[in-house]
């Protein structure tokens, strides 16, 4: 499956997980000059910077390892930016969902809360 795909659906599949477990998406593939955040999402008490990384499960390596340094500084200035013009109420926090699919369906999700800090 092509690559590209194996992302739009493993932001799907993060969206709904979302969703489920009682979080508002609020914006899906923000861009802006500084970056792009995959999901903004929101619960009673966090606005969430969510970053969805899908791989296959046989994969060597977890997909939160491709959310590197600069990956995570792109995000924390999108997210500034974001911020500087919605001026949201809550507390902010940045997660990694990372999706894992086999044969072209989800096979398991792992949601990592305060994955990193600005």
């Amino acid at each position: 499956m092509d690559k590209r795909l194996i992302g739009e659906l493993g932001e799907i599949e993060a969206a709904r997980y979302l969703r489920r477990h009682g979080y508002i998406i609020v914006e899906a593939n923000y861009r802006c000059r500084l970056g792009e955040i995959d999901i903004i999402a929101e619960d009673r008490k966090y606005l969430c910077f969510v970053e969805v990384k899908t791989r296959s499960e046989n994969m060597m390596y977890a997909p939160s390892d491709a959310v590197d340094a600069a990956k995570r500084a792109k995000i924390i200035a999108a997210a500034g930016l974001y911020m500087s013009v919605k001026k949201p109420q809550k507390q902010i926090r940045f997660d990694v969902i990372e999706v894992y699919f086999e044969n072209g369906e989800p096979v398991k999700i792992n949601h990592i809360e305060n994955a990193f800090e600005s």
